[in-house]
């Protein structure tokens, strides 16, 4: 939601009225969500000391704001969970610098981005995150649930409300390979029951848990929760795919109609063209060519590289900050923990696919830019 509007000695009826707009607003942002958003998952920028680079950080904003992305989120698991550690200590700093910057984008292209704040831990924690993106003017926390391994359903729907009470959540099925848990129907099926849930990020990297999430929905009746795919190894995929199922008797048919990813956190400006005729097709019920279908396990194949499935997706994040830095952003692969970085092979990997697949980057588009943005 939008930051509470506070209108200094208003009269009644100019109170109401701030409300008033903070309530529309509020609604053209869950429409425009619901409609479909690409949503890169935001990189951490550090130099080579590890140390915070807010010029460059704020570089890759006005980036994903140009490509045509219509939201962003910061303190998930790209942005690197280390930036909680007391060493650290980046999370409100980093939330601070891109509230700061997407009020500055917003104000000169009279847009409103949506804004996703990253919540993790137990839920004394995940409060206090979520508390503080809300006071920071977040619209919704991605909520992850990876510290509550081993949870009952029921405890995980209790952390999920006391959350929920404080700002909308977007939940999150984070896949198991980077510390994501197996998450049952049931859960999702109460999960639904929530009624400051406004989506779902869904990425377990399994065709048959997907399902389960899909299913769930289906089975809420609930129209008002947005589904957004994860699952960087089926994006094209997931996003030409209706979801049917029978329900006394009865076909409900949901869908994802946008992304939350990781793997859009490069290559951004080619991105939102695609999301435009996925949805074109989709809304028109339009034959799907068989170019998607080859177009689909092109990306699939450059994900591989970009988030070393090799390796089992160990340098996930280092691939994306790869390749940000064959782009000019970075100077160099350096992430928070010394000890993480590119996989062996993986850096030839990216070769592969940047010589296999020219279409799918926007290395001119950025070029064309950089200066501009790191100014």
């Amino acid at each position: 939601m939008q930051q509470q509007i506070i209108v200094e000695s208003a009269s009644p009826a100019e109170a109401e009225f701030a409300v008033l707009q903070q309530s529309n607003a509020s609604l053209k942002k869950q429409e425009a969500l619901l409609s479909g958003h690409v949503i890169p998952a935001c990189p951490l920028a550090v130099d080579q000391n590890r140390s915070f680079d807010e010029r460059t950080q704020r570089a890759l904003i006005r980036y994903y704001y140009a490509a045509g992305a219509g939201g962003l989120a910061v303190g998930v698991h790209t942005t690197q969970f280390e930036i909680r550690r007391p060493e650290h200590n980046l999370y409100q700093p980093l939330l601070d610098l891109v509230r700061d910057e997407l009020n500055s984008l917003d104000a000169i292209h009279e847009k409103s981005f949506y804004r996703i704040a990253g919540a993790c831990g137990r839920t004394p924690q995940a409060v206090s995150e979520s508390q503080l993106a809300k006071d920071l003017g977040y619209d919704a926390v991605l909520l992850s649930l990876a510290a509550l391994k081993n949870s009952t359903v029921e405890a995980l729907i209790d952390h999920c409300r006391e959350v929920a009470d404080i700002i909308p959540v977007f939940g999150f099925y984070l896949q198991e390979a980077v510390g994501g848990q197996y998450l049952p129907f049931e859960f999702w099926r109460e999960f639904c029951e929530i009624p400051n849930v406004v989506g779902i990020k869904i990425a377990p990297f399994n065709r048959y848990r997907t399902l389960d999430v899909m299913r769930a929905v289906a089975h809420s009746g609930r129209t008002d929760i947005a589904l957004y795919t994860g699952n960087d190894d089926n994006i094209l995929g997931d996003l030409l795919s209706p979801y049917c199922f029978n329900i006394n008797g009865r076909e409900v048919s949901v869908r994802m109609t946008g992304g939350l990813l990781g793997h859009w956190a490069a290559w951004t400006h080619k991105v939102t063209p695609l999301l435009a005729e996925c949805r074109r097709l989709l809304d028109n019920n339009l034959p799907i060519p068989a170019s998607m279908g080859k177009l689909a396990n092109q990306i699939t194949d450059a994900n591989a590289a970009f988030f070393d499935s090799n390796n089992n997706f160990a340098g996930c994040i280092a691939g994306v900050h790869e390749v940000l830095r064959r782009q000019g952003f970075f100077n160099g692969v350096w992430l928070l923990d010394p000890q993480a970085g590119l996989s062996p092979g993986q850096a030839e990997e990216i070769d592969r696919v940047y010589q296999a697949y020219p279409h799918l980057n926007d290395d001119e588009f950025v070029q064309s830019h950089l200066d501009e943005w790191m100014s």
